[in-house]
């Protein structure tokens, strides 16, 4: 199993940890939630068990299955797919290394699939759930509007250009 990180949400807060897809899709459905599944490089059985609970295109199954698309944001219904490359720098090697993001984007769901090792959800993950973004008020916003999840972090990557260029340059 590929499964890295899989949580239900409800109101904006991580209530249930499922060990499987099978058992997101029972929760998801029984508490009316916000799944975020997170895969690694996923088996063909794994993606259609998505494709097929989601009502995944066709197409975007096939995007899925195979790596090295190139960035882009498409609509297909009410799902947003997004192709991410994001970046990690190196500093052993001073070079900078581009993953692939694979990320469904739905009205009840969230599913990320890295066919790379960065970037690391883990640490996305947590800062959502301890921000205020998704907090009081708002927390039933961000239940329902998985789109809130989408999100990108590039620092690293620029800080590290930056000390190869004044190494360089010294």
């Amino acid at each position: 199993m590929t499964l890295v990180d899989n949580a239900v949400y409800v109101d904006g807060r991580r209530s249930a940890d499922p060990v499987s897809l099978e058992e997101t899709y029972e929760v998801l459905r029984a508490r009316h939630g916000m799944a975020w599944i997170g895969l690694y490089r996923p088996s063909l059985a794994e993606i259609h068990s998505l494709a097929s609970e989601f009502n995944l295109h066709p197409l975007v199954v096939e995007d899925a299955v195979k790596a090295h698309q190139r960035a882009k944001l498409e609509r297909y219904d009410n799902v947003l797919f997004t192709v991410l490359r994001p970046a990690r720098h190196l500093d052993e090697s001073e070079q900078v290394e581009f993953g692939e993001l694979h990320v469904f984007t739905g009205l009840d769901f969230v599913v990320t699939i890295r066919h790379a090792e960065s970037p690391d959800l883990h640490l996305v993950r947590a800062r959502l759930e301890g921000s205020r973004s998704c907090s009081g008020a708002v927390q039933k916003r961000c239940s329902t509007r998985s789109s809130t999840r989408l999100w990108t972090n590039t620092p690293p990557v620029v800080a590290g250009l930056e000390n190869d260029i004044d190494e360089i340059e010294d």
